[in-house]
């Protein structure tokens, strides 16, 4: 496929954004928000302040769909399956009770706001199971702009960072064991990078569970989306546009099991699997970059209230209800 120089020039753009993101969130405050946070936000700054680049368009819508699955299926290196099964069912079961819970109480709190359907799906399935990957897997599926797909990553981003700096302090008056707030950590934030920056609080200890927990939630990202495939299916009753089905994911799945298998072989280091995995976040960040040139503030000014109060409530809710079965 032959592509112009406003393609190529629409990539490099965002490539440097994104590169642009990854040392602003070395910044002191900056670096809570994170890189795919910070890439987002340049991209919106620029596109409500500049005129956008139409010839670009091709390049950058490119990187909004193309890179993102790349992305998505390069993360899978951070599931390491042997290290989830390993804790049994038990664990599994209380991870499908928080996604579950998390996407019906945020579709409920969402239908009572009257916040709009696609942008309520993308932020319950980032909520309940891993944030921006799990809202840029539901976003094809589900048929959402792209600037919803921005506008979810940008709320589920800074919901998680106000929560994971908050959790400490909760975790101390709660007097939690260092155990018990790590598995509260990880069953109940966004994000793998909330759920470390939380979990981190008590060291290793607390660590650990968080990082385990929040696997665990990632590990049923593939069944859930499945489960949203024939879902929306049987909703439209095999009439008009079907749910696509996201076969990307199988790519998502085939690296958790190399990764998981090239571990216990002894052939995959440590490094390795790092270096698998920041690759992925920075592809993430390009494609977040590609998403926030798609903002119009203007447009979606009078939409952001309803899905933060929406957030806010549950986010709260979850963290309360979590404590329950950790």
């Amino acid at each position: 496929m032959k592509h112009n120089s406003g393609f190529y020039k629409g990539i490099l753009m965002v490539l440097i954004i994104a590169i642009a993101s990854y040392f602003l969130s070395k910044v002191p405050m900056l670096n809570y928000l994170g890189p795919l946070a910070i890439a987002i936000l340049i991209a919106v700054i620029i596109r409500n302040t500049l005129p956008y680049p139409q010839k670009w368009k091709t390049g950058i819508d490119f990187a909004a769909k193309k890179i993102l699955r790349f992305a998505i299926i390069l993360y899978g290196i951070r599931l390491n399956i042997a290290v989830v099964a390993h804790e049994g069912l038990p664990l599994i079961a209380r991870a499908a009770g928080v996604i579950v819970g998390a996407i019906l109480l945020t579709i409920i709190i969402g239908k009572l706001l009257k916040v709009e359907d696609n942008l309520m799906m993308l932020l319950a399935f980032g909520t309940g199971i891993c944030g921006a990957a799990a809202i840029a897997a539901v976003s094809p599926i589900v048929k959402a702009k792209e600037e919803d797909t921005a506008m979810a990553v940008g709320m589920i981003a800074l919901m998680g960072t106000i929560f994971s700096l908050l959790y400490p302090a909760v975790g101390s008056l709660l007097h939690l064991a260092p155990a018990v707030y790590g598995y509260w950590s990880g069953f109940s934030l966004h994000e793998i990078a909330h759920a470390a920056l939380a979990g981190a609080a008590y060291g290793d200890e607390s660590l650990t569970p968080a990082l385990l927990s929040k696997l665990s939630r990632v590990l049923l990202l593939f069944p859930v989306t499945l489960v949203l495939v024939g879902f929306l299916k049987f909703k439209k009753g095999g009439t008009g546009q079907k749910a696509s089905f996201p076969y990307f994911l199988l790519g998502f799945l085939a690296v958790s099991a190399i990764g998981t298998w090239g571990t216990q072989q002894g052939f995959l280091s440590a490094s390795v699997e790092d270096a698998i995995a920041q690759t992925g976040t920075f592809f993430l960040a390009v494609a977040m970059a590609a998403l926030g040139m798609s903002v119009d503030l203007k447009e979606l000014k009078s939409r952001a209230l309803k899905p933060l109060l929406m957030m806010t409530i549950v986010s709260i809710i979850l963290s309360g209800a979590v404590l329950f079965i950790v």
